[in-house]
């Protein structure tokens, strides 16, 4: 029994075991939910195992799965209209007006109107998306947009009765109307912009630009609107200050600046000195010697200058002076050179102090030019005086040559002080020569100096009578032309006779030219320089005395010239292709140089132009330098227009005044840094105008205007900007005073600017931000003109600082000079000032 018990709990157990590992192996996680997916996910039974599957819409693992948004797609879902994202899904909807089709994608047009005349009076027509309600002949819609209102009951309280600008009630109904500018259309009720630019131009001179109810007109570059807002007229630019440095040409549009002799223009408007001497020596064979508008030319002890200021040949030993013909006391005095030096006897030894030697001839004087104090007034003389009168008229020259020691340096010793004393004696004498032969005198009488001159009692009469030289043209004082002289006799400009040459503006006589034993050897009428005198050699050739007969220049040399005595090397033992060359260029160099460089005979290479120099041609052997003060940003220049001034411009003052960038109007310079401080009297206020400014927006921001309240960064700032703008902007500083800093950098450069400013009473501040705040003061294109116009600018700020000057202007100046609408726009702004 033991046994058989033990036997039957054997048993049991092995079937509770098999059992076990029975449902072990049999077991469903997928059923049990011990599977671990996704709640978005399927679980799939697999033999013996199972998987997670993301269900239709999710993406992931099966373990972890996530929304699709179909609606992030490029093709939008499939909706035509609006895609709407929901888990696992999406739905397509529509727009107002239109319901979803079939396919759940596609939008179909609501056709509202088959719904109860889409609450319609009377018709209704569908529209896409939309409808609109329509009233049959006779009725209007009110605002409600369904209902119909009989016209015979129209009312301008009604919808304005239905006018799109101005109703007006009458017994027959409302009356539309629309303002000037606009016309009435067909339904009599529209108003349209009537274009005024289409017919005839708008009675505009140059552009007609058609505005919403108006027009506007404009003018071409370098013309200025008229106040009858219609004309356009040419803008003198020469008339306004600092145009340009020398000469001023106003032309229809625009104007040109012109440098005197011995300038060259850079900047569009400056000019500046040229340094002829830093060109091969000025041409000249021994010294060169710049001056401002020329150079001169001088020689080594024992030689003369000759007769083409250029070259030097031996001096003679001795000099003769002969009394001229008008003398009654004839007489001839020679004089050595000892040592160079020419020393003449005091004038009282030819002379006797006490002796007059009175005119052979009638002399008479009309005017006499005050030089020094008034330059150009005139006075009619008391008198003329004749020969032999008890009073007659004496001239006296006197010459005190004396050697100041005190010039003698290390670098001049007693020798060099000796030389440029008696260049200033030869000087003197040249100019005395001049002087006699031009029969033109100079006297000093009670401490000012006077000058005799010839001129036609005619002209002497005329009001504003214009300096000796120079004749009236248009109410303008005109020099007389190079290749002509002013006549006194006929009060005109003549040309230089023939044998004769004047290359100088504004002279009474003309240069003899140049040739053997003083005889004639031009024909030509009016020369302008002694090139054009005829009888000396051409470039290309040379004489002993620089007159025909002449020689070509030898193989290896040239000479660029006329009337020269020599040829210049090549230099480097370089030849010329054949003789007679007329430039260096013709030199067989062993490279060509190209513009920005100059070659180099000692080296045979080419050599970049060094900064502040330039050269614009092929194959040269030298730079030019630079005109007055202005230099290059960089070495290599191929043009005059690289030469730059760096200083700074402006003029500061207490009321009014400016900033400009260097160089302006030509592009500022590179590297450059300016700062200007404004700081107005007390109890002031400061307006700034910046009618354009320039700056290349290229180099981000490495060029830039500031203006702040002091140096430092965190500062208060009233302007800055990089950046070019061709509308003007005025607006007032944020503080009393300004610190105002521009600085470029190496890379690009532009215009630049010139910003004008004027201090203002502080009792108008709130008067002048509701000017410059006011966006009509930049609406027109005309009233922008007005802030660039330097003219209307300069009229303003003088009123500005000072209000009382504003009665210095008539009204019908103030109409003449600024537009209608500029005068309506100001008038409402003071008007609601004074009486607020």
């Amino acid at each position: 029994s033991s046994l058989s018990n033990t036997h039957t709990h054997t048993h049991l157990l092995l079937s509770l075991f098999k059992s076990l590992l029975r449902s072990r192996l049999t077991a469903d996680p997928c059923a049990e939910g011990s599977d671990g997916c996704h709640i978005d996910a399927i679980c799939q039974t697999t033999q013996g195992s199972y998987k997670c599957t993301c269900k239709t819409g999710f993406k992931g693992d099966g373990r972890h799965c996530e929304d699709i948004d179909e609606c992030d797609l490029e093709y939008n879902g499939g909706c035509v209209h609006e895609c709407n994202n929901i888990p696992g899904n999406y739905r397509c909807t529509c727009y107002d007006g239109f319901h979803l089709a079939h396919d759940g994608h596609n939008c179909l047009d609501v056709d509202e109107c088959k719904f109860n005349n889409g609450g319609c009076q009377h018709t209704c027509v569908n529209t896409m998306g939309s409808y609109e309600c329509r009233c049959k002949e006779g009725f209007f819609l009110s605002d409600n947009q369904h209902t119909c209102i009989h016209r015979s009951v129209e009312t301008c309280a009604v919808n304005n009765g239905g006018c799109d600008c101005t109703c007006k009630d009458t017994s027959t109904g409302v009356r539309c109307s629309c303002p000037v500018g606009f016309t009435l259309q067909p339904d009599g009720k529209t108003c349209k912009d009537i274009d005024e630019c289409e017919l005839h131009n708008g009675g505009c001179d140059h552009f007609c630009r058609n505005t919403i109810g108006s027009f506007e007109c404009n003018c071409r570059k370098g013309f200025k609107l008229l106040t009858d807002e219609r004309s356009c007229q040419d803008i003198d630019e020469c008339f306004f200050e600092r145009t340009c440095d020398h000469t001023c040409v106003n032309s229809p549009g625009g104007f040109q600046c012109l440098c005197n002799k011995g300038y060259a223009m850079y900047g569009l408007a400056h000019c500046g000195d040229i340094n002829e001497c830093s060109v091969n020596n000025g041409g000249c064979k021994h010294g060169c010697e710049n001056t401002m508008g020329g150079f001169e030319c001088f020689c080594h002890p024992g030689y003369r200058l000759h007769w083409n200021k250029k070259d030097c040949i031996g001096k003679p030993s001795q000099v003769k002076l002969i009394s001229g013909e008008s003398t009654r006391s004839p007489y001839i005095m020679t004089y050595l050179f000892q040592d160079d030096l020419l020393t003449l006897e005091p004038v009282r030894t030819v002379f006797p102090q006490d002796s007059r030697l009175p005119f052979t001839e009638n002399v008479e004087f009309s005017y006499v030019s005050l030089r020094c104090t008034s330059p150009g007034q005139r006075l009619r003389s008391r008198d003329g005086r004749k020969a032999g009168e008890e009073d007659g008229s004496s001239i006296t020259a006197e010459f005190v040559l004396d050697l100041n020691l005190e010039e003698v340096t290390g670098c001049c010793d007693l020798n060099c002080v000796r030389r440029r004393t008696e260049k200033r004696l030869r000087k003197t004498i040249r100019t005395l020569r001049k002087s006699i032969t031009r029969e033109r005198f100079h006297l000093h009488f009670a401490g000012s100096a006077y000058e005799l001159s010839k001129s036609s009692g005619q002209l002497a009469e005329l009001p504003g009578q214009c300096m000796t030289g120079q004749v009236l043209v248009d109410r303008k004082c005109v020099s007389c032309s190079v290749g002509s002289y002013y006549d006194g006799d006929q009060g005109r400009c003549v040309l230089c006779p023939a044998g004769t040459y004047q290359d100088e503006e504004g002279q009474i006589s003309c240069e003899a030219c140049p040739g053997p034993e003083g005889k004639q050897v031009s024909r030509v009428v009016g020369a302008q320089n002694m090139s054009q005198c005829g009888g000396q050699c051409s470039p290309g050739q040379y004489s002993h005395d620089g007159l025909v007969p002449c020689l070509p220049c030898p193989l290896g040399t040239y000479q660029p010239e006329v009337g020269r005595t020599f040829c210049f090397p090549c230099g480097g033992n370089l030849v010329t292709k054949r003789s007679g060359a007329v430039t260096f260029q013709e030199c067989e160099t062993k490279v060509q140089c190209s513009p920005g460089h100059y070659y180099n005979t000692s080296t045979h290479r080419c050599m970049r132009c060094p900064m502040g120099t330039f050269q614009a041609e092929f194959g040269q052997n030298y730079c030019v330098a630079c005109p007055g003060n202005t230099t290059t940003d960089f070495d290599g220049s191929t043009n005059i227009m690289q030469c730059k001034n760096r200083q700074c411009g402006g003029e500061l003052g207490d009321f009014t005044g400016y900033i400009e960038s260097p160089n302006y109007p030509g592009n500022y310079p590179a590297n450059i840094e300016c700062t200007w401080t404004i700081n107005p009297p007390p109890k002031r206020r400061i307006l700034i105008v910046v009618p354009e400014i320039y700056l290349p927006i290229e180099d981000e921001c490495g060029d830039y205007l500031v203006m702040r309240k002091n140096y430092l960064v965190h500062s208060i700032t009233t302007y800055e900007t990089c950046q070019t703008y061709e509308r003007p902007i005025a607006f007032t500083s944020r503080s009393k005073r300004l610190w105002i800093q521009f600085r470029s950098n190496e890379g690009n450069s532009g215009k630049g600017f010139q910003v004008q400013y004027v201090t203002y009473d502080e009792d108008y501040q709130e008067l002048i931000e509701d000017i410059v705040r006011d966006g009509r003061l930049y609406a027109s294109e005309n009233h922008q003109e007005i802030l660039k116009d330097k003219k209307l600018m300069k009229a303003l700020f003088d009123v500005l600082a000072h209000p009382q000057n504003f009665f210095n202007y008539t009204a019908q100046e103030s109409r003449e000079m600024f537009p209608k609408s500029f005068i309506r726009f100001l008038r409402s702004k003071v008007l609601r000032f004074l009486r607020p």
